[in-house]
């Protein structure tokens, strides 16, 4: 009863539109999450905002978590992977009465669980979530877990001497030795806690002349994290080499592999590569963490004429739907998501990846291996003729996998796949360049969504600024449109906190089906797309500036100029 008077609360306070209410809800029912979780996740309103609307309607104080200090009795008050699960800490204790910050204090159920774990009255207090989630790695990694230099220091220093030079050769037998020993599981251990902790796509462990250096990329910029002694790496990378099943006495040839890790309570995959360098062998761990990855296509920021265009065009019988990017710019992702959008028992669905970056419930996923000849189109003869509905292609990178993509959409498959290139259009010119004729290729092709990733605005600290009258002009940017931009504070320290989709779909037409038959230009088919109204890239770029979702420098970094096109439309 109490959370249906608040969505009535939230209404009447207009923090969102009945609409969008309707849709978080319907959401909700899909995926089991907090409601309050997921209108800060769609976007819909800030933690701040939520926070505020919290505190008025259970008139329940808010407080700033990050600048108390807790003593550590408190916090044993709560096992680690119940605050995980629960998002909640401990902040004090009076008596029978224990305080706990909560970012949902109207789940009755989860105060409940806790009043008997703890076996104390509790006083909810609001928090931001994420502090929550701060303030939990912090207090749970304090004292039960060593610092970076405590780990160094008990790394065994006086044994690891063995190493002379850089040219000095460590036996097979040496390094199964120490890998052996606690210190250096810890070690690598602490650094992938870290980097899951942190919100890193990729872990880079990399040699360098008289060190070695952790770096994580998150939200898509690298960031130094740590330093080590250089006389370790061989053994961190030995002791990863061991978890993926590779051979730790191969150091002149890339090596890949991939694990699964139980850290911070989730299920983490990591996908590694192992590439020799001149001063050592390079780890790159991509970090596949299918909590933060919801593959839910209402979650990824696509505007919503061409989220309701995607999602019409998935249903389709049969034909191709292509999406197009550069590396990292979420591709896979957003296959994923269309997959997980239209599955159902009925479908026969297969995918051919490479490699496999999540696994999907009821889904049939081939990895390739190229090293025993097993390609994409390889591979895909033998999917054909296992009667699939729909086949999920990783990539699209020769001719020959090109060539069966689209005669497996002619024959009443829909074919999904993502291609390398950096405009809708010019993946039209791509396959036609590759070899496919385009009478073919018009009779198939459904649509294609090119996508780039930006960084998004915290929304504690961005702020408005005037943007002067010539930029305005030089980048089509309306006089009536506000401009953010990135401020930093306490909680995002680059302001800047997660990432969203910008998107152009071009959407397959008669007029379209018949220009690609006579092999126009790139410009022409933009022209026209952007004639029967595809939003380019810039175009909704610019529009979720003016939302104050993300910057005008994310943006012009992601998204080429429209300026040639708008100039030939008059």
């Amino acid at each position: 009863m109490a959370r249906k008077k608040f969505t009535d609360y939230i209404i009447e306070k207009n923090l969102l539109s009945k609409e969008e209410l309707d849709k978080a809800l319907s959401i909700q029912k899909v995926k089991g999450l907090s409601l309050v979780e997921l209108l800060v996740k769609l976007g819909y309103v800030s933690e701040q905002q939520i926070v505020t609307v919290l505190s008025g309607f259970l008139s329940i104080p808010p407080i700033r978590i990050l600048n108390l200090n807790i003593p550590v009795e408190v916090i044993n008050y709560i096992p680690e992977k119940v605050a995980q699960k629960y998002k909640v800490l401990p902040i004090g204790k009076m008596g029978s009465t224990i305080t706990i910050a909560m970012a949902d204090p109207l789940d009755v159920l989860i105060i409940d669980d806790l009043r008997k774990i703890t076996k104390c009255e509790v006083n909810p207090v609001i928090a931001l979530l994420s502090e929550i989630e701060k303030a939990i790695s912090s207090y749970y990694t304090r004292g039960a877990k060593e610092s970076l230099e405590d780990i160094v220091k008990g790394s065994a220093p006086e044994s690891l001497e063995v190493i002379k030079s850089e040219e000095a050769e460590i036996s097979e037998a040496e390094i199964v030795r120490f890998l052996e020993d606690a210190p250096i599981v810890k070690f690598t251990g602490y650094i992938f806690k870290k980097g899951v902790g942190e919100l890193a796509s990729d872990i880079l462990i990399e040699p360098l002349e008289s060190i070695s250096r952790v770096r994580f990329r998150i939200d898509g910029i690298l960031k130094e994290a740590e330093n080590f002694p250089k006389k370790m790496h061989p053994f961190v990378v030995s002791r990863i080499k061991v978890m993926c099943n590779l051979n730790i006495s191969e150091h002149r040839l890339p090596q890949e592999g991939r694990f699964r890790s139980k850290i911070l309570n989730r299920d983490i995959d990591f996908r590694v590569s192992i590439l020799p360098s001149s001063l050592g062998e390079k780890v790159v761990l991509r970090v596949l963490d299918k909590t933060t990855a919801l593959l839910d296509v209402d979650l990824l920021g696509i505007q919503e004429k061409v989220l309701k265009q995607v999602k019409e065009d998935s249903f389709r019988p049969h034909g191709l739907i292509l999406v197009c990017g550069p590396t990292g710019s979420g591709k896979t992702t957003t296959l994923y998501s269309i997959i997980n959008h239209i599955y159902t028992p009925r479908k026969n669905i297969i995918t051919v990846e490479d490699p496999i970056e999540y696994q999907l419930k009821g889904i049939n996923q081939v990895s390739i291996n190229p090293a025993i000849n097993l390609t994409f189109a390889a591979c895909l003869r033998s999917v054909l003729r296992q009667d699939p509905d729909i086949v999920m292609i990783g990539e699209i990178r020769d001719s020959e996998t090109a060539d069966i993509a689209i005669k497996s959409a002619l024959t009443g498959h829909l074919v999904l796949s993502t291609l390398h290139t950096t405009t809708s259009a010019g993946s039209i010119t791509r396959l036609i360049n590759m070899g496919i004729e385009p009478f073919l290729l018009s009779s198939t092709l459904i649509g294609v969504l090119t996508q780039r990733l930006v960084r998004q605005l915290c929304p504690k600290c961005r702020e408005e600024f005037d943007v002067s009258k010539g930029i305005r002009e030089k980048y089509f940017i309306d006089k009536a449109m506000s401009v953010y931009r990135a401020k930093g504070c306490g909680s995002c320290q680059t302001g800047y906190k997660g990432r969203t989709v910008l998107g152009e779909y071009l959407r397959s037409s008669a007029t379209l089906k018949t220009m690609i038959n006579t092999s126009v230009s790139e410009q022409g088919l933009k022209k026209e797309s952007r004639i029967e109204g595809m939003q380019t890239l810039r175009e909704d770029g610019l529009a979720k500036i003016s939302e104050g979702i993300t910057s005008l420098e994310e943006v012009l970094k992601t998204t080429g100029s429209d300026e040639p096109v708008l100039d030939n439309e008059g």
